[in-house]
């Protein structure tokens, strides 16, 4: 594409050098240029793209996006300054591969806990009613029945628009995706049209990153600042957040659920079992296979969401009802002998906290719960006493272990899991830094009735160890052992 395309309708504020030439490839990876390259130079959290524009020069690229112009202009090079190149790169991403957002139907959930499931169930439910469709989530991106891996919640901008154009060209009507909180301040949904935007909840979580809880707040709420008039905005009124999301909000469509309050989608728990939900959703009662509370107000979403995207009630009901979560989300396994293991992907003080009060709501015999919990490394560090806490309060064995402690010494963090857990639940904490042997001895420990919880990694098959990651599936060893 000419580089006056690429960059046609965006506001530059330095260009030097020829707009007529064509782009062959978009980067802000230097590795990654080749010859007649554009570059994008972003400013990260860890390092400074500034520092390999010569770099990418040397590799090929023949225009460079920046936010700050070198002391240096080099003849056959073009110079193109913005304020924002990471929110620029969206927009360029979007036109090299022709705006596939245009062409499709996209909506992106946002919350502490739930993006997932919700952004799964939309996938297999339009699959289910009979649409070609798209996913893009923290355990995989897919294409209807085709699977491109992932690493991060929300991929980055060029990656977003690249499968964007894949499922415009395989014939997806639709595309569900989770927006991190992460990814709205780095600007990498930048240049998407969206159809609709879901709030779920806001807990504790990535302050880390952002800093303050307030921070936090306002990166979530960017997703409906971007919303376009012909947009919806869905929000849980449950949660004391939901009306300031969509405040000033340009969607002309803004509806509400709830199972607390008065809501435009309303949903009531008539039975909640092991076995699963008997929902009442505005009016209608259905059965369903997910679990807890939580899963109700998972449950509710997505259908509010198909209601909004104009699908059939009793139709949306039939085929959510048969439908099976996300893969690592209270996923349950039963040993010969009764004892019942279930791996979650609880990370967060709430949702450890979800899925602990679900168990104790569902327990049908004298059981113990154990819980086997970690922290990751590299991470917001004031949630580790919380999430020991919790696991205490809600357990009667908690197992503190290794998560992915990444970059960080895992007995460090234990030590911090460990801070300001009163003397009193002192005694139902045993410590294993070794994740495996802490699941085999969680297992012998259980009587036959007992319910396992191995918290943290859910989905994930790999431990992260100091740079390397490390095959580890929580899921394969809590089966071998029970």
């Amino acid at each position: 594409m000419l580089l006056s395309q690429l960059i046609a309708h965006t506001n530059a504020q330095f260009l030097q050098g020829n707009v007529s030439q064509e782009i062959t490839n978009i980067q802000f990876d230097s590795r990654k240029i080749t010859e007649n390259s554009l570059f994008v130079a972003i400013k990260g959290t860890l390092t400074d793209g500034h520092q390999y524009i010569q770099k990418a020069i040397e590799l090929g690229a023949k225009a460079i996006l920046l936010e700050e112009i070198p002391n240096e202009i080099l003849d056959g090079i073009t110079y193109i300054q913005h304020e924002n190149t990471a929110k620029f790169l969206g927009i360029i991403a979007s036109n090299f591969y022709d705006n596939p957002s245009s062409k499709l139907k996209i909506v992106a959930t946002t919350g502490t806990n739930g993006k997932t499931t919700v952004s799964t169930l939309l996938f297999k439910l339009f699959k289910e009613l009979g649409y070609k469709t798209g996913l893009l989530s923290t355990v995989q991106n897919q294409i209807n029945d085709e699977i491109y891996p992932t690493q991060l919640t929300t991929p980055d901008a060029l990656t977003i628009q690249f499968l964007l154009a894949e499922m415009v060209k395989k014939g997806c009507s639709y595309c569900f995706m989770e927006a991190s909180s992460h990814a709205l301040v780095q600007e990498r949904i930048s240049g998407m049209t969206l159809s609709g935007g879901v709030f779920l909840n806001i807990t504790h979580d990535h302050l880390d990153f952002h800093q303050t809880f307030d921070n936090y707040i306002k990166a979530k709420k960017t997703l409906f600042d971007i919303l376009p008039k012909n947009a919806f905005a869905l929000t849980n009124i449950d949660d004391k957040r939901g009306q300031i999301m969509v405040q000033n909000c340009n969607a002309k469509i803004q509806k509400t659920f709830a199972l607390q309050s008065i809501a435009d989608f309303k949903g009531k728990i008539l039975e909640n079992t092991l076995q699963g939900l008997l929902l009442e959703i505005n009016g209608e009662s259905a059965w369903f296979r997910l679990i807890g509370e939580f899963n109700a107000y998972n449950l509710l979403t997505v259908f509010a969401v198909a209601i909004l995207l104009e699908q059939d009630q009793q139709e949306v009901l039939l085929a959510l009802s048969g439908l099976n979560g996300a893969a690592g989300r209270f996923e349950q396994q039963r040993g010969k002998t009764g004892k019942t293991g279930i791996v979650d992907y609880a990370h967060t003080p709430d949702a450890l906290k979800n899925v602990l009060e679900t168990i104790e709501t569902l327990k049908m015999f004298p059981t113990e719960v154990i819980t086997i919990i970690g922290c990751g490394g590299d991470r917001d560090k004031t949630k580790r006493p919380i999430m020991t806490k919790i696991a205490c309060e809600f357990s009667d064995k908690v197992i503190l272990t290794s998560d992915n402690p990444r970059s960080e010494n895992p007995l460090t963090i234990l030590e911090e899991m460990q801070k300001g857990v009163s003397f009193e639940y002192q005694k139902k904490i045993t410590v294993i830094e070794n994740r495996k042997e802490a699941i085999k001895w969680a297992c012998e420990q259980a009587k036959n009735t007992d319910i396992i919880l191995v918290a943290g990694k859910g989905h994930e098959t790999y431990q992260e160890i100091q740079g390397v990651k490390y095959p580890f599936d929580d899921k394969k060893i809590l089966e071998e052992y029970l």
